[in-house]
């Protein structure tokens, strides 16, 4: 006996991933009011529910979409009985779905594998767009993300509830196209400027997401409840749908197969979004502009034929190198290494902190005041040598929750609470009763050590004594300390609202419950702590200079400054070397520089050209021209000196990829970090590096730097 099921046909692919977590489609019957004198409404409510506590997302594999298809195959064979009206799909406590399981998706090296998934995708959801033969309901509770937003797209209706976050397509962002329908419909949607700030822009700024109003706000949901009653209250929402109480009004939608303004507007947001890729990634990274090319194609198509082109590019983006490696980095790095550092001790030998003192009132010094304010909610008093300087760095702490609560990002009620939470006196007594301190004044090893010299004189025995230093030795830091067993680094990256990373550095006498104490409090800064030993600049600060000093080096050469500047434009880094240099300041990037080569030697360029801008007053290499562009300007070209030896792009590039190739191999071998995986992360959340290149290391690897360098590769194939 055999089953005539559509979805008979990929019970092949689903027996690839037999370890696959599955979300069931759980279905129950809701029986809603009804018009007066008209039979009751009946509805059947799919929840997706991978049976696991509510901190874990459900995913979709291919048995998941199996399982989910062969239950819509049961409802259309009910509808067809007459048996229900309608259809609704909704998920566990929030989660909608949070896309498509990536463990398995990126198992499929088979490009046959990967057109089934992209496929099998498809079909299941396309019995929700029309093919039950009843209206179908998307009741988005929480997270939907890729997968899990197109299968709202996909339902003729939709809900969403104000306390949903997470709602997106990434698909940019982790190497793939949303290739279960969301690139044909949700532009027809929400319009095709909407739709790429979605699929386009939101992705590329580092994963950007938005909530359940910001949905509402777009379009993409017809109706915005709260959180409480939210079930309740899209059913009944449904029931008025159904009745025809409630008519739905779509002002953003649009049909480019019938408006002749669509062409247009499609060719004019697909060029805008374009050159918004190639400033982000420098065109490096081969899925944006694959979702564009679909987008654009899928202006005149139908559904159908969208779907077509998706399957196509879905199939060919799963078998590149930057697919892989990007999965890579945001699963294995990002999801999960992040959320259990290596080396970090029991949580539960952490101290509670009731109270934060900022031993500085300038702009890193309050950005930290504002932080720990905003997350941890607990007091938070700021000193500096003057009142004027507290006074300062207080009132920037205010007006920055002020702008928050203009743009609608905390209540003016929070607003009000966390400003009252940062406070700023001229006497460290005020940190008696703390029990964590960190310094963020100058970065000058003498001032630190004074300072560090004066909290410890007043603070309890248990309080914790933190360093925001970029470069200098904690460990010197704590040397005269009476209890260097409470020192520990704590270094955050600028914009300090921004940049996800800490890295936690320990000095040999570091307490087990100071250090837990520390990653405790970056996870509840929403920060992902990194330990790394008392090096020289760490991790970050000593990839990057080395980096630069290399395409510096290169310049005072004689090599031309644009060639010089956009050498690494392979690598698609989110800025070139001399706009890094002047946002940085170039004081503060020679300083970095000439403490590395004193630390490290030769290796490390120390730049008289650079030095000259310095002393001069000229804060970057670059000037705007009135066409937009840039240029050396004649007087600082004047300045400056060459060695005559120029270098051409390819040859700054291979240079760099073999230096960092060589810093990064020393580093490991001084035990700086555990592994090439936290250099990897510490990179990609404290510098920005691309999530297609999957970190540093695999790029050095796939170039062949680390083979040419170090004689084999930091990750050597199983």
């Amino acid at each position: 006996m055999t089953s005539d099921s559509p979805f008979d046909a990929f019970a092949g692919l689903a027996s690839q991933v037999p370890h696959e977590i599955v979300t069931h489609s759980l279905v129950q019957d809701v029986v809603l009011a009804a018009a007066p004198g008209a039979p009751p409404i009946r509805l059947a409510l799919l929840t997706l529910d991978n049976g696991l506590d509510h901190t874990k997302p459900t995913t979709l594999g291919p048995n998941t979409l199996i399982e989910l298809g062969t239950a819509l195959e049961g409802l259309k064979a009910r509808a067809a009985a007459g048996e229900i009206d309608a259809v609704a799909i909704t998920g566990k406590p929030y989660f909608l779905v949070a896309g498509a399981d990536l463990s398995t998706v990126k198992t499929l090296r088979d490009p046959a594998a990967g057109k089934q998934m992209a496929r099998l995708g498809h079909a299941a959801y396309d019995l929700l767009a029309g093919g039950l033969g009843v209206p179908t309901f998307a009741f988005i509770n929480g997270v939907a993300l890729g997968g899990g937003l197109e299968i709202a797209l996909a339902c003729d209706y939709r809900t969403v509830s104000s306390g949903a976050a997470g709602i997106g397509l990434p698909e940019a962002f982790i190497g793939l196209v949303p290739g279960w329908g969301g690139v044909g419909r949700l532009p027809r949607l929400i319009g095709p400027e909407a739709a790429l700030k979605v699929m386009i822009e939101n992705p590329l700024n580092n994963n950007r997401t938005l909530g359940g109003a910001q949905a509402f706000g777009l379009g993409i949901a017809d109706a915005l409840f709260e959180p409480a009653d939210f079930l309740e209250q899209s059913l009944q929402w449904a029931a008025s749908v159904l009745r025809g109480d409630t008519a739905v009004e779509r002002p953003h939608a649009v049909e480019p197969l019938t408006d002749p303004t669509a062409a247009e507007r499609w060719a004019s947001a697909a060029a805008a979004a374009r050159a918004f890729v190639a400033a982000k990634t420098s065109n490096a990274a081969p899925a944006p502009g694959k979702v564009l090319d679909v987008f654009e194609a899928g202006a005149t198509a139908t559904q159908k034929e969208s779907a077509a082109l998706e399957v196509e590019a879905l199939t060919e983006l799963m078998q590149t190198p930057q697919f892989r490696d990007t999965v890579y980095a945001f699963l294995d790095l990002t999801q999960k290494r992040a959320k259990r550092p290596a080396g970090a001790p029991d949580p539960r030998l952490a101290r509670p902190v009731t109270k934060v003192g900022v031993v500085g009132a300038g702009l890193m010094a309050s950005q930290l005041a504002l932080l720990f304010a905003r997350q941890l909610k607990v007091p938070v008093v700021m000193t500096d040598i003057d009142q004027a300087r507290v006074d300062k760095g207080v009132g920037y702490v205010h007006a920055e929750v002020d702008k928050l609560a203009a743009k609608g990002r905390i209540s003016h009620d929070a607003a009000n609470r966390t400003k009252g939470l940062v406070s700023g006196s001229v006497s460290k007594d005020e940190f008696a009763d703390a029990d964590f301190v960190i310094e963020a004044v100058f970065e000058e090893l003498s001032v630190k050590k004074q300072v560090l010299a004066e909290v410890e004189a007043v603070v309890k025995p248990e309080c914790i004594l933190a360093t925001n230093t970029s470069s200098l030795s904690v460990t010197a830091m704590a040397a005269d300390l009476a209890h260097a067993e409470r020192v520990i680094g704590f270094h955050f990256f600028n914009p300090v609202a921004v940049m996800p990373l800490v890295e936690i550095v320990r000095v040999p006498q570091t307490d087990e419950a100071v250090l837990a104490t520390a990653f405790v409090l970056a996870k509840g800064l929403k920060k992902t702590g990194v330990l790394v030993k008392d090096a020289a600049a760490f991790v970050v600060n000593r990839v990057l200079l080395r980096l630069m000093g290399e395409v510096t080096a290169a310049f005072d050469e004689g090599t031309p400054a644009d060639v010089a500047d956009t050498a690494l434009a392979p690598m698609g880094l989110p800025m070139t070397p001399f706009t890094l240099a002047s946002m940085v300041g170039l004081p503060v990037a020679q300083h970095v520089a000439e403490s590395l080569r004193a630390a490290f030697g030769d290796r490390f360029h120390v730049s008289a050209n650079q030095q000259a801008l310095i002393d001069s007053g000229i804060t970057g290499l670059w000037a705007p021209t009135a066409d937009g562009a840039h240029e050396v300007p004649a007087t600082t070209q004047a300045l400056l000196h060459f060695d005559g030896t120029p270098s051409s792009a390819e040859e700054v590039l291979i240079r760099c990829q073999d230096a960092l190739a060589e810093e990064i191999g020393l580093l490991l071998e001084e035990g700086v970090v555990a592994g090439p995986e936290d250099v990897d992360l510490c990179m990609i959340l404290g510098a920005g590096w691309p999530m297609h290149l999957g970190g540093i290391t695999p790029y050095l690897d796939r170039v062949g730097a680390s083979q040419r360098v170090n004689g084999k590769p930091f990750h050597p194939e199983d």
